[in-house]
């Protein structure tokens, strides 16, 4: 009976320390876990930098104004927000809206926006110096990173630069303070990058510059916050030059929903101007339907000038549709000047399709002011076809 009782407390003893032991696994691993959520607010790699971290408990304009009353000297501040959707990367400000070159360092004193990097196998960054003693170390991603950096630099008590950057960028900051933010919500930023977006375009000048820096940073958030931001700047109430440049954005990175927006710009902007620059912003947007809005806006723009731009730009994309609106146009268009300028629009094609185009016209368009313009076109060609066609001409 001694026996047993003492099996029994030796089993009971054995199911403490099991449960101990299994509480203590399940807790590190909750423990690794929460580290494992928090990694996503830490900060991008830093070097040459003071670093210092602020959680957001009000709102960003107040931390902002905070940190701004007392940036006596140059410090940089920087917080990361989720990025918009697609493959885009941003080096040192530098925007390419594909994979692109994997970015190396960016030198944010440097006076004129660089990437310094170079490709290798495992896309290591040579000679690493961490300033946040370790906490910044980390693999580099393979892939563009899905955060947006956002930075700003302040001195003298005031906003001077505003900067972006993909995560996987390493941050020089030249020897300056740099206060990293967590806890920033993405309409927060928007709202608060807004603000200087609307006072750099309203008033120009070095703010304008700011505000510019601003606009590219909303345009790259995720979310409708960043939406109804661009929509909101490309209201005809806004001034030209914002409604141009947020027509750019939503065409470079803001896909379905971007084209969407640009669609109704080109039927309702009254600026022959605005309507011209979406021509263009339409031919950069990687939607299939941002060629039948070219189109539609080559055969049926009031405007000459926006019709003509339609069709330089529908240039550019080449294909069948493409050119057979550019043909279409130097039949069919009233405007003589519409003519030339899609007769400008054959030489940007390939040679393949635009030299033989260019003959045809020469050759055949009962304009002469057209057919002139195709024959200066082909002279600047220099191609065999051309000199044949021209030799066929003077021996006449």
């Amino acid at each position: 009976m001694k026996t047993l009782t003492r099996l029994r407390k030796l089993s009971l003893a054995v199911l403490v320390v099991l449960l101990a032991v299994s509480g203590g696994v399940s807790l590190a691993k909750q423990n690794e876990a929460t580290k494992g959520e928090t990694a996503r607010d830490d900060l991008p790699r830093v070097e040459n930098a003071k670093v210092e971290r602020r959680n957001v408990t009000g709102t960003l304009a107040d931390i902002m104004a905070d940190l701004e009353k007392n940036a006596t000297n140059p410090v940089w501040v920087g917080y990361a927000v989720t990025a918009v959707t697609g493959q885009h990367t941003i080096c040192c400000g530098n925007y390419s809206d594909s994979s692109g070159p994997w970015c190396g360092k960016c030198a944010l004193e440097a006076d004129h926006e660089h990437w310094n990097g170079t490709k290798s196998t495992n896309r290591d960054i040579a000679d690493h110096k961490d300033s946040d003693a370790g906490a910044n170390q980390g693999t580099v991603k393979l892939e563009g990173g899905r955060r947006l950096v956002v930075l700003f630099r302040l001195q003298d008590k005031h906003l001077t630069r505003i900067k972006v950057a993909s995560e996987d960028c390493v941050l020089d900051a030249g020897g300056l303070g740099f206060v990293w933010l967590t806890g920033v919500k993405t309409p927060d930023s928007v709202a608060f990058l807004s603000g200087y977006v609307r006072e750099g375009f309203a008033t120009g000048g070095e703010k304008h510059s700011i505000g510019n820096e601003a606009l590219t940073a909303i345009a790259l958030h995720y979310g409708q916050e960043a939406e109804g931001a661009l929509e909101s700047f490309t209201a005809p109430a806004q001034p030209e030059e914002l409604r141009k440049q947020a027509a750019f954005w939503l065409g470079a990175a803001r896909g379905k929903d971007g084209l969407a927006e640009l669609q109704r710009i080109a039927r309702k902007d009254p600026s022959t101007e605005v309507r011209a620059h979406v021509a263009f912003a339409l031919s950069i947007s990687k939607e299939p339907a941002a060629l039948e809005e070219m189109i539609r806006m080559a055969h049926e723009d009031e405007s000459g000038h926006v019709r003509g731009q339609a069709i330089f730009w529908l240039a550019q994309k080449a294909g069948k549709r493409a050119v057979s609106a550019i043909d279409s146009a130097i039949a069919n268009d009233p405007d003589t000047e519409v003519k030339k300028q899609a007769v400008f629009a054959l030489s940007q094609l390939p040679k393949d399709e635009g030299v033989p185009k260019l003959i045809e016209v020469a050759e055949n368009n009962r304009n002469p002011e057209v057919r002139k313009q195709a024959m200066f076109w082909l002279g600047q060609s220099q191609d065999p076809r051309a000199l044949g066609f021209f030799e066929k001409v003077l021996l006449k």
